[in-house]
């Protein structure tokens, strides 16, 4: 592109559209702005004698309070729920992670909460975040393939995601903002109690398995691990969207399918 000419309206179309994917959702000015830090504008003189005159309200929590979790919190409002619709009533009104004032709404799972196969993920995508559901992009389609091909559909597993909001930009969740979000998976596992599981990815086989080592070391190797208090079988993989980005490993993530299916097949499920 050469410098000085003004872009067409196609290209003025693909920066949004890129600024957009990268999570930038407000314009700025060149200087950084706080925006949980800034006070609230002044009223008007208006305001004011509209405010004499009528009831006092309560105020707003504070900025901090409201993006600033506990975790011992989390846990105790994760185990309140005792069915997956009373956890997903509980996340929506959960205000301790910030990532949920910046998403458009809690992705919480999609499939078959019956199932005895469950996949979980790392965090939501644009499109996951737009529409409410977890790998619904081109990722999603990517995974629907890959489940196909072992005779899987999305009635015949669970998805959910390790945070069920979207980061901003879709960066890497914050080991706080994960310690936040573990216990609402754990009992989410706990409550559908899967029989086999299978992680999509780097950050959610770290958080499955509880370490530090990558993805490419550790996929394909079976583990019992326990996800809360339930103890299952999980096989770590490739996730679909590091398959797009590299086609070249998905003989390997082939492999991990093919491990399932044996696994499967052993247990009598699918």
């Amino acid at each position: 592109m050469s410098q000085g000419r003004e872009l067409n309206k196609a290209e003025l179309l693909a920066v949004l559209d890129w600024y957009r994917a990268a999570g930038v959702d407000l314009a700025v000015g060149e200087d950084p702005v706080d925006r949980f830090a800034q006070p609230a504008p002044a009223p008007s003189a208006a305001q004011l004698l509209r405010q004499a005159a009528a009831a006092p309200a309560q105020p707003p929590p504070p900025a901090a309070a409201a993006i600033t979790g506990d975790p011992a919190e989390a846990r105790r409002l994760a185990a309140s729920a005792s069915t997956l619709d009373e956890l997903k009533k509980v996340l929506e009104a959960y205000d301790g992670c910030s990532l949920k004032f910046r998403a458009t709404q809690l992705v919480f799972a999609d499939g078959n909460p019956e199932a005895e196969i469950m996949l979980i993920g790392e965090a939501p995508g644009a499109e996951e975040d737009r529409q409410g559901k977890p790998f619904v992009g081109r990722s999603g389609q990517l995974l629907d393939r890959m489940l196909g091909a072992i005779g899987l559909d999305r009635t015949k597993v669970y998805i959910v995601n390790t945070v069920p909001w979207r980061p901003p930009g879709n960066r890497t969740p914050t080991p706080e903002e994960m310690e936040l979000c573990l216990p609402f998976l754990n009992r989410q596992v706990e409550l559908v109690a899967p029989k086999l599981v299978m992680t999509l990815g780097g950050p959610a086989m770290q958080t499955v398995f509880k370490t530090t080592a990558g993805i490419i070391k550790m996929r394909g190797r079976w583990q019992d691990v326990a996800i809360g208090t339930h103890q299952v079988g999980a096989l770590p993989t490739l996730h679909p969207a590091y398959l797009l980005r590299n086609p070249a490993a998905k003989q390997q993530a082939w492999s991990d399918l093919l491990s399932l299916k044996v696994k499967m097949d052993e247990l009598g499920l699918g």
